[in-house]
Parts: structure tokens; sequence; C-alpha cells
């Protein structure tokens, strides 16, 4: 039975940091010979930010603003806070005046939902509210709900029916819902970046469900990135060396509403099924949005057409791996 404010599976990690950084769980920011570091939990996922700074002080009250900034940004984008500004979109259908963040990010998924044809969309939440019902019921049809239930679920999905505007955004299909939980780590991550950027910082790393490097790492090596295993807890499908990009890492495994896992988080928008064309598929990017949205949108597409948005999108790398263990790699 899914828990529906349950995460989903971590999927990637941090190899290494530098010498002596702390690690504390909790809201708390760690004190280290290099490092300051906050640890805590946002947006439905465990998130840290590491920064190197010269004078202590202000290397905390810069962190300090990092996490007003998230815990902002998490009160316009968390399904899991009924006063949320998505859940008072989704319960009303609409939202005026709309937070700019709100409106950024919103248009930032149209803009992605084009890209890729559709794969990626923010409101499939209905085919989510339709499965966590179904298989929360007492002896459910392993075979998912049924093909009319399945029906109605998809005449609400569709990210053109969301209109967004600086001053208002409206979902236009009766029963229409949206969820961010595809791109929204991404871009608090970017938001967070822009701050620190502008702080001056050039050696960072934060991850708030998804990893950002700002430059390298203080001795001029690259940040290193762990890819999670999906079937094998604590295993690395590989690492990847990051600076000044980001990566994100999406696969069926990460919540799966069945024990087979034959349907997943995983949506595509056009049958509401959840395919399972990779064991993951990981992204890396200029920034963190771009990757979280794009390592979505392409566990639902084929090799080809990956390679097709692959080749326009600038510094832009998509790393699949194949049921047999194969990795695919597409590069810009």
């Amino acid at each position: 039975m899914p828990d529906r404010n349950l995460t989903r599976r971590r999927m990637i990690s941090i190899v290494a940091t530098a010498a002596g950084a702390a690690f504390l769980t909790g809201s708390r920011i760690a004190r280290a010979a290099d490092a300051v570091r906050w640890q805590g939990s946002a947006l439905g996922a465990q998130v840290s930010i590491e920064i190197y700074h010269p004078d202590r002080a202000e290397a905390e009250r810069l962190v300090e603003q990092c996490v007003r900034d998230v815990r902002r940004l998490e009160q316009q984008f968390s399904l899991y806070r009924a006063d949320s500004a998505i859940c008072n979109l989704n319960r009303s259908g609409i939202l005026v005046p709309p937070d700019a963040d709100m409106v950024a990010l919103l248009n930032a998924s149209l803009y992605f939902g084009d890209l890729t044809d559709g794969a990626f969309d923010p409101t499939v939440q209905p085919l989510w509210q339709l499965y966590a019902e179904h298989f929360s019921s007492e002896n459910p049809d392993p075979e998912g709900p049924s093909p009319r239930r399945l029906a109605e679920a998809l005449a609400k999905v569709g990210h053109r029916g969301l209109l967004v505007s600086a001053d208002r955004i409206a979902l236009v299909r009766p029963g229409a819902a949206i969820t961010l939980n595809g791109i929204a780590q991404g871009y608090a991550t970017d938001r967070v970046v822009d701050r620190l950027r502008k702080a001056g910082l050039s050696t960072t790393l934060v991850d708030m469900g998804e990893i950002r490097a700002i430059g390298a790492r203080p001795e001029g090596t690259p940040w290193r990135i762990g890819l999670a295993d999906p079937d094998k807890p604590g295993a690395l499908t590989e690492t990847v060396d990051l600076v000044d990009r980001a990566v994100a890492t999406s696969a069926g495994a990460g919540f799966r509403f069945d024990s087979k896992g034959r349907f997943t988080h995983l949506f595509d928008p056009a049958t509401g099924r959840s395919p399972s064309l990779y064991r993951t598929v990981s992204v890396i990017a200029p920034t963190a949005t771009e990757a979280d949205a794009l390592s979505t949108a392409f566990s639902l597409m084929p090799v080809s057409r990956i390679r097709d948005i692959v080749s326009i999108r600038p510094n832009v790398q998509a790393r699949m791996v194949d049921w047999d263990g194969t990795l695919i790699v597409c590069n810009a």
C-alpha cells in the first residue's frame, strides 16, 4: 500500500566531499575545518548545502538565507503541505495573484512539456491520485485501475490545459491538478545557486534532491557524484564528475505503487501507464531545473528522440542504463 506522503528513493549521492566536512541530521548547520554545511529536509527529500568561504560568519549567514529561500519555495511547491500555493491551486483551479517563482517554474514546466512533445507534464497529478487510491484499496486488481477510471483521469491531464500569466494561473480542465515533483527540486537547487553566485562564491555544492556544483572542489578536482543502482541498496551504477553543472536521476524504482513495480511514479501522460524503458535515466545539464525535467521526460522516451533533444541542448548529456545493464550515452 503506497503512502501518499512517502518520498521517492534517493537516486544520487555525493561520493566524496572535502576532508573534515561534517554530516549532521536534522535542520542544522555543521561546522568543519573547511566547510559550512547545512543538512535537512525539504520538498520531500533530504537536502544539503555545502559552501566554502574565508569568513565563516558570512558563510553561516549565507546558508541561513538559503534555508529561508528553500522554506519559502516549499510553501509554494510542496504537495505535502495543505496550505501551499500548489495545493490551493489544485483545490480551486485558480491562483490569484501567483508568486513570481510559481510563475517562473510553471513557465519552465510548459517549456519542457513542449520540448519533449508532452512527455514532461506537470498535470499528471490525477494519475497519481488514481493509482494511489486504487492500490490503497482492499484487494486491488493487480492489473491496475479499470480502463474507465483510467480514461476519466486522462481526461484531466494535458499541459496545454494549464494557463500561466504573471497575474493568474488557471487549470482549464475540470478536476485537473498539478504536481511539480519532477522539476521543483531542481528549481530550488538553482535558486540557491543563484544566491550563492551573487555572493561571490566559486566553490559550492548544493543538493536539493538534485545536485548542482558551483566550480570545482576547493583543491581543484571535480565534485564526484554517485548514481544509485535502484535495485541494489547502497550500490552505484556509476559515478560522474561535475564542475559548474547539475545532475538529476529518475528511475521507476524510485516509487512503486505495486510490489512488482509495474506501476510507478513515472507516468506517460499519453497512456496513463508507467513504461519501463530503462532502469535509470540521468541527465547532466547547466541547470538543475533542466536536468530534473529532462531526466523525468527521457524516462518515457525512446533513445532516438532523446538524441534529437540532446543534440539541440547546449552542454546536456543523457545517460540511460538499460535493463541488461548497458549504458547508453547521448551527448549534445
